[in-house]
């Protein structure tokens, strides 16, 4: 079925053109659309316009079926229904600065890194632009009277792979006939694929990349990440030094740090010695426990130090917050756990 939420305001005048309706409408419905309403819940459009998109459309193609809020920060960690039976996590995470809400970009993945639970199932399917916009409606709304003021496409899934679809999802929720989310509020994600990093530095979106790194060299990379077995770290490098140039934003690399593995001094200076010169940022992340994986979080101290070693060699580095650890903190967990209990049926995601 057609999903409204996947349409431009263009698009939706041309949908109503088509069903004999004045365009106006086409506003009354985007307004509706943008506050997480789904057919059902439209006040203002007739029975008669509501009965011809009953059988032709879908509203709300996401639904939230789960919601967590952490009891130490107040982060909330959704659960979404899609129409098929699937489901995708969201996060929203509130800041000094605003709303953060992250958001996936595909059911599963197929990457298979090691230390993340969103690809235990791999990939299923890509997710449409419709389904990530109508969660971003869904979580917006529920965060009012404060809007959401930035996306982070770091969900389950790698967005790149779904480039598409992601593409058109973000030239909608950057509009003015969207949620009109500036482009520098949004950061994307990617394990490192090369030609479509290059390609994204093409499309006049400003986003910020970010790129999972999690290794100081070619070695430790493929221990954790299969992707590192098709492409280098100086292949990797080399596109994001591209979409530096080409966007003039900087970059941020993502580096889980994990016990013994990649976390060492010798590590840190390593590190340092590629990205030097780079226009860069390097988040480091504390290794989230997934019971699935046989990997230990490096210790706080241990962290400090490898954080400190990059700022005396002169790379900006941060250790990220943890926030929502009582709420299933990686990503992907809370699916993981309703797997294991239950499939959700159809009739939970009407829309």
């Amino acid at each position: 079925m057609m999903e409204l939420t996947g349409l431009t305001l263009a698009e939706l005048e041309q949908l109503m053109r088509s069903l004999d309706e004045p365009a106006y409408r086409a506003r009354q419905l985007r307004d509706w659309l943008i506050k997480g309403r789904g057919l059902d819940g439209m006040g203002n459009l007739p029975a008669s316009l509501l009965d011809k998109l009953q059988p032709l459309a879908i509203a709300q193609p996401a639904r939230v079926l789960e919601r967590h809020e952490s009891k130490t920060d107040g982060t909330q960690k959704l659960l979404f229904g899609l129409p098929d039976g699937h489901t995708v996590e969201g996060v929203i995470m509130r800041y000094r600065h605003g709303i953060t809400f992250c958001l996936s970009t595909q059911v599963g993945c197929a990457m298979g890194c090691a230390f993340c639970a969103s690809t235990l199932q791999g990939k299923l399917r890509d997710l449409s632009a419709g389904e990530m916009a109508s969660m971003c409606y869904l979580a917006n709304q529920s965060t009012q009277p404060e809007p959401l003021s930035n996306l982070v496409l770091m969900g389950s899934g790698e967005p790149l792979d779904n480039y598409d679809q992601v593409l058109a999802f973000l030239r909608l929720i950057t509009s003015r006939d969207s949620l009109h989310i500036g482009a520098r509020h949004i950061s994307l994600s990617t394990c490192g694929l090369p030609d479509k990093m290059r390609s994204l530095a093409r499309e006049g979106l400003p986003i910020t990349l970010s790129v999972s790194l999690h290794a100081p060299n070619d070695q430790v990379r493929r221990s954790i990440m299969p992707i590192a077995r098709a492409y280098s770290m100086d292949e990797v490098l080399d596109a994001c030094r591209d979409y530096i140039s080409q966007t003039g934003r900087r970059v941020v690399f993502e580096y889980a740090l994990i016990d013994s593995l990649n976390d060492q001094p010798a590590h840190a200076r390593e590190l340092a010695g590629r990205l030097r010169g780079m226009q860069c940022h390097v988040n480091l992340i504390p290794l989230n426990d997934v019971p699935e994986r046989q990997l230990r979080a490096s210790g706080k101290e241990q962290a400090a130090q490898f954080q400190r070693i990059l700022g005396e060699l002169h790379i900006s580095a941060t250790i990220r917050r943890q926030l929502g650890d009582d709420i299933f903190g990686a990503c992907g967990q809370l699916r993981v756990q309703r797997l294991k209990t239950s499939f959700v049926d159809h009739s939970e995601v009407k829309p």
